[in-house]
């Protein structure tokens, strides 16, 4: 290490969003204050989950939500780009990335109220229309041309990410390390000059445990799994991602798709997309459209395989049993 980076003051911050907690870890030189800094981090996810929320009554797209069919909305800048991302991944995904699960996630219980098995039924049976064929955008104004119910939570936390590194870099903070529940953005490099590290969890619902590690400079990396956030039905445990096609969890998806790209808010949103698509299917569209994905499979004697896409990971499955083996 060298004499310089020995000098660098290293600065861990954290605060409450989202329902968790996000996070910052950055170096500087001595002398400089990081309680202003902490406070416009916290104010750029504070204004993330007051635009996007769907646990406030009162946020930007509850209000978007609550609009009749038809009606032009005036919305924010930041919900504006967030809706314009989902709408094009939703498209490019072919409607697996869909931000107009909102009725699905509220009726099964992973909103604010308890599971309704009413509700349930309701929303199985009722036709389907992607968010990405009954949404319009023109300028900063949105209308709904059916009826629809957003909910941003594959994105929205991404989205937060990429805010924090924005904010650090407005404060002449160019090398960090930002992250929400998992979602992480890496800025520059470490003061040593390697890159940033950061975990791949093996799908465990129990325990916190090591897959593997990734080293990034400028990029983000987003996991969605079937083992953090689930409810149980009838004995059996049901994942938070939902299946766009039939208005409920998904019944057989991998146990995790972690996907690396230029922002988070991509990688959040993809890496949804890619749990719902499947590691066949999914694989094939993350190669058409260059991207880094690492599917963790489980067996049927439940050891973990990993599938690889792209640069970073191997795209030739096989290559992970033989290094198991050897």
């Amino acid at each position: 290490m060298s004499k310089m980076s020995t000098e660098m003051v290293r600065h861990a911050l954290n605060g409450p969003t989202m329902g968790t907690r996000w996070s910052a870890l950055f170096f500087t030189e001595p002398g400089f204050d990081p309680n202003v800094v902490h406070g416009t981090l916290q104010s750029a996810v504070d204004e993330v989950d007051a635009q996007m929320s769907t646990w406030k009554p009162d946020s930007d797209l509850m209000r978007l939500n609550a609009a009749p069919v038809g009606e032009w909305v005036a919305i924010p800048d930041r919900l504006f780009a967030v809706l314009r991302l989902g709408l094009e991944i939703g498209r490019a995904s072919g409607g697996a990335f869909d931000i107009g699960m909102g009725d699905a996630v509220t009726a099964w219980g992973f909103g604010p109220d308890a599971a309704a098995p009413a509700r349930i039924r309701a929303v199985m049976d009722a036709p389907r229309c992607p968010a990405h064929e009954v949404l319009d955008i023109c300028g900063t104004h949105v209308r709904k041309s059916a009826p629809v119910a957003l909910d941003l939570n594959g994105i929205a936390k991404g989205y937060g990410v990429d805010r924090l590194g924005e904010t650090l870099r407005d404060h002449g903070v160019d090398n960090a390390l930002v992250g929400i529940d998992g979602e992480m953005r890496a800025h520059g490099l470490r003061p040593d000059g390697k890159a940033w590290t950061i975990a791949v969890e093996a799908p465990e619902a129990e325990h916190r445990t090591l897959h593997s590690i990734l080293a990034l400079q400028d990029a983000a990396v987003a996991t969605s799994g079937d083992y953090r956030h689930w409810v149980e039905v009838q004995g059996r445990r049901l994942s938070h991602t939902m299946d766009p096609t039939r208005g409920a969890p998904l019944l057989a998806s991998p146990a995790s798709a972690t996907v690396v790209a230029r922002s988070c808010a991509e990688a959040d949103a993809w890496a949804t997309a890619l749990m719902v698509l499947g590691a066949d299917t999914g694989a094939a569209l993350a190669r058409r459209r260059g991207l880094d994905v690492l599917f963790l499979l489980r067996d049927a004697d439940c050891s973990t395989r990993g599938v690889g896409v792209g640069r970073l990971f191997s795209e030739v499955p096989a290559a992970f049993a033989l290094a198991q083996a050897e």
